[in-house]
């Protein structure tokens, strides 16, 4: 259960002919793909939100300390990618590190991760898609809106269709994909940047009065509603304060997610040894100047607690007498969550592609396409059943799994760097974390602090899942296993 597979096993794995991903990608292309997925649902929607309920203008704040949560483990995920370009992300850091029995239940997590959220995304654009064809007068039937718009029934066809198109981009190729990426993040930038430009000339000082509002109780509720720090240590969170830039913090994380998904993309990449911290660091650094620039200006722009919670940044715009950028905002969030959809599907893909090449999952899957060079069998199988999925999906059930599966991860990372430091200190590393021990011990603290701040109904899901993942494992994954197929 804990034999590792070494790293020159993993990068000799990359080599065979008819499991090999094809070479394609640059710094630039990773940093495309990181900004593009990073920059969604979060910038579009949780701003807003956050800041009428838990931080006020103190939201600017929420995000440098999520970022700064995130940049903790993207250092460690910069060290493992540039020392073991295999596509996997933290499943295969894990193998190299922790184990096989690790390395699984934190592929079983990233599975559930990647799956749930391009799911939600989907029906995050779906919605944005549905309003702006309301300007137009077009109106999509209810039982065809996803199961938050109709009563009794309904399908998503919307979110539907747009997975099903992106499985084919990610079928057809890695390139094609970089450059339908680029072409959506530069509308996305352009948007988020009209944003911040136009939105300065409409601040208001005293909107930003106070900056850190009086602390108020959450209304948690008890039991399963409840935060898990407050069942296990009495703590309760609360709304604004300074303990509420925290609680926000945990909130707009959710935004972050993706970073992570360009480790994915290592295999594919043409200098990884060089290329992936910069792809992984650059993305981040650029995210987060973005975000706290929006925060500042759109709580500016509206007192927080007028600000709308479905559309702030758009509605911010009308309050003030600009509805026309409140429309180009819309259409910028409709356009830009096609980029995050299709990453995150794009890491789904090559996480299960490199279990199936380890024979944790059927071999079946590890086969690329002759022409391609793509994992197109697993891209179909999972394209389809997150489409179907996302047909189905509320948005809000699965939000809260998407964060605890993307924290789980990092924590794993972070311990596997400390692990193969001890393990293999003679391993050449393009990219060496700065001072370890004490930034993975970090990172650990503050991604299970996070964590913390989810329901007691968010870890019971994610307890299941985990359980239901190690049965799979002792039942099918350590009999197929190649690495102790190999070792008899």
């Amino acid at each position: 259960m804990f034999r590792t597979k070494s790293v020159e096993q993993s990068i000799l794995d990359t080599e065979e002919p008819e499991h090999a991903l094809k070479k394609s990608l640059s710094a630039l292309d990773l940093t495309v793909f990181g900004v593009g997925v990073i920059i969604g649902t979060g910038i579009f929607v949780l701003t807003g939100k956050v800041a009428k309920e838990t931080a006020g203008p103190a939201t600017a704040i929420a995000f440098v300390v999520a970022g700064v949560v995130c940049a903790l483990a993207a250092l460690c995920y910069a060290e493992f990618a540039s020392t073991v370009p295999v596509a996997g992300s933290a499943y295969t850091f894990s193998y190299a590190s922790l184990g096989e029995l690790v390395a699984w239940i934190i592929g079983w997590d990233l599975v559930l991760e990647f799956a749930l959220g391009t799911a939600v995304v989907a029906v995050g654009w779906s919605g944005y898609v549905r309003s702006l064809m309301d300007n137009v007068n077009w109106t999509m039937p209810e039982v065809l809106s996803g199961p938050d718009a109709a009563e009794g029934f309904g399908f998503d066809l919307l979110a539907f269709i747009l997975v099903l198109i992106l499985t084919v981009i990610l079928v057809v190729g890695m390139k094609l994909s970089a450059r339908v990426t680029a072409v959506v993040v530069a509308i996305k930038l352009g948007v988020v940047l009209i944003v911040i430009i136009a939105g300065l000339f409409f601040i208001k000082a005293d909107n930003y009065k106070p900056f850190i509002p009086p602390a108020e109780q959450q209304a948690t509720g008890s039991g399963w509603d409840a935060p898990m720090v407050q069942l296990i240590f009495g703590y309760e969170p609360t709304n604004f304060g300074i303990m509420g830039i925290f609680t926000a913090a945990s909130i707009v994380f959710f935004a972050f997610i993706g970073f992570d998904v360009v480790a994915t993309a290592a295999e594919e990449t043409k200098l990884p040894q060089r290329d992936m911290p910069r792809g992984i660091l650059g993305s981040l650094i650029i995210c987060t100047v973005l975000y706290v620039a929006v925060s500042i200006v759109v709580t500016g722009m509206q007192h927080y607690s007028e600000l709308s919670v479905s559309a702030p940044l758009a509605d911010a715009f009308k309050a003030v007498g600009h509805p026309v950028y409140a429309g180009v905002i819309s259409f910028g969030a409709a356009v830009g969550l096609t980029t995050v959809c299709m990453i995150l599907l794009l890491g789904q893909t090559r996480v299960f592609f490199a279990m199936s090449r380890d024979g944790l999952l059927p071999r079946f899957f590890s086969r690329t396409h002759p022409r391609f060079k793509t994992p197109y069998r697993p891209t179909i199988l999972l394209g389809v059943v997150i489409a179907i999925i996302a047909g189905f999906t509320s948005i809000d059930e699965l939000a809260t799994l998407v964060n605890i599966g993307t924290l789980f991860a990092f924590v794993v990372v972070a311990l596997g760097v400390l692990v193969l430091r001890r393990t293999r200190p003679d391993l050449p590393r393009a990219f060496r974390t700065p001072w370890v021990p004490l930034l993975p011990i970090a990172s650990v603290a503050a991604s299970v602090w996070l964590m913390l701040n989810l329901p007691a109904e968010t870890w019971a899901r994610f307890a299941g899942w985990m359980a239901l993942g190690v049965l799979v494992y002792f039942l099918y994954g350590r009999s197929h296993s190649r690495l102790g197929r190999e070792g008899r």
